[in-house]
């Protein structure tokens, strides 16, 4: 079957897609106490470059609301592989070539612009593919980018073991070699509009939803316990827990990165027959106690297994959260998939800020910091509860209504 018409191959494509979030996501943080004794960066601003990427990411997912759905998936997919190369090459000339934070600043907008159109499309390309099972599939396809994360850290662990830590800009050029192929790639493979033009959910409509302000706050909290934990793995295992490097990535960010992917596998596997809503209730719990074991047990390898126990508990919340909304808005179309993902990047942006705020107030305590940004978790809990209750209230109400009464 040709590529044109083999939706096989638009599946590859958007699992190459995730790959490329992974970079652009896991790469930079590995990095993060090089900038800060390389080019004098203070923690506090490493932070903020974390907030810059999913800040535009944010402004991104609010520009695509009104735009994808006219110049259609294609362009606007293409486009944000061509964004995404082009940070990663940034990162690795413009520190040296003018103010180093400055370099990192401009690059990180660059790949984070790609990383934004990127989430907004893949979801929707995913979900209008033929296929019967919708929440095995969502899930499945986040997992690629769980052993993305796992093998990039894996590989950038490695080489700036082998090769040293000057090599790192050498890198930035191999990881933009994954978007730059999946610029052609799109363009040939076949790709469905999610809903007809002008059949979506408008957004006033959607704002006027209750249900739909659940979904964002969900998204939210999924967002920030995923990302405050996973952008600070690396720099809490170094210099909180005083491992090694190459330990610390291995035992931090990299078994975080692949709990996640193994909980997605499985939800793709079994989620069918789950109750979605109360398995992302005991996810939230178990992330919560991930938390705290990384934050109060003193011991390294102990503290070091809450950040698996948070990686597998976190796996489900993200597609979870969108198959859930999926299911519940089914003319939700790519405006809400849109909203959704700037809720969830709004998270990305304010878990892992929170972390680098509170530890910075706390002497760079980041023990102190994840602590504290285990309230995402907690009121994750809280809002999959009145889901739960809101949901059993609507079935309540609809079988009244066919019953006549």
């Amino acid at each position: 079957m040709s590529i044109k018409t083999n939706y096989k191959h638009t599946v590859a494509a958007c699992y190459i897609a995730g790959v490329t979030q992974a970079v652009i996501v896991n790469f930079a943080p590995l990095l993060f106490l090089m900038f800060n004794t390389a080019y004098g960066v203070s923690l506090s601003k490493i932070g903020l470059l974390v907030s810059i990427n999913f800040v535009t990411q944010l402004f991104v997912d609010f520009i695509s609301i009104k735009v994808i759905d006219k110049v259609g998936y294609r362009p606007a997919i293409v486009a944000s592989h061509v964004f995404s190369s082009l940070g990663l090459i940034m990162m690795g000339v413009l520190p040296d070539v003018i103010e180093p934070y400055a370099g990192l600043c401009i690059a990180t907008v660059l790949y984070a612009i790609g990383g934004g159109l990127t989430e907004v499309l893949t979801s929707p390309i995913i979900e209008a593919c033929p296929n019967d099972k919708k929440s095995a599939a969502m899930s499945l396809f986040h997992s690629v980018y769980s052993w993305g994360s796992a093998f990039v850290i894996a590989v950038s662990t490695l080489c700036l073991q082998v090769f040293s830590m000057d090599s790192w800009r050498i890198m930035t050029f191999a990881w933009a070699i994954i978007p730059t192929f999946n610029i052609f790639y799109f363009s040939v493979v076949p790709i469905n509009q999610l809903t007809e033009k002008g059949e979506g959910t408008k957004i006033k409509d959607l704002f006027r939803t209750k249900i739909f302000w659940l979904f964002v706050l969900m998204m939210l909290c999924s967002g920030a316990a995923e990302q405050a934990m996973a952008q600070w793995a690396s720099a809490f295992a170094e210099s909180g827990l005083k491992v090694s490097k190459t330990v610390g990535d291995f035992a931090g960010p990299f078994m975080f990165a692949i709990c996640m992917g193994i909980g997605r596998v499985l939800n793709a596997k079994f989620g069918e027959k789950l109750h979605l809503q109360r398995y992302l209730f005991f996810c939230a719990i178990g992330c919560v106690a991930g938390y705290l074991i990384s934050a109060l047990v003193p011991i390294a390898v102990i503290a070091l297994m809450g950040c698996a126990v948070c990686g597998f508990s976190v796996a489900a919340m993200w597609p979870g959260v969108l198959s859930l909304a999926a299911e519940r808005c089914k003319k939700g179309g790519t405006t809400m998939f849109a909203l959704l993902a700037l809720a969830g990047d709004m998270g990305c942006s304010v878990g892992p800020a929170l972390v680098g705020a509170v530890s910075g107030a706390f002497s760079d305590n980041l023990k102190i910091g994840l602590l504290v940004s285990s309230i995402f978790a907690v009121l994750l809990a809280i809002v999959l509860m009145f889901y739960g209750k809101d949901k059993e209230q609507s079935s309540e109400e609809a079988t009244k209504e066919e019953n006549g009464v």
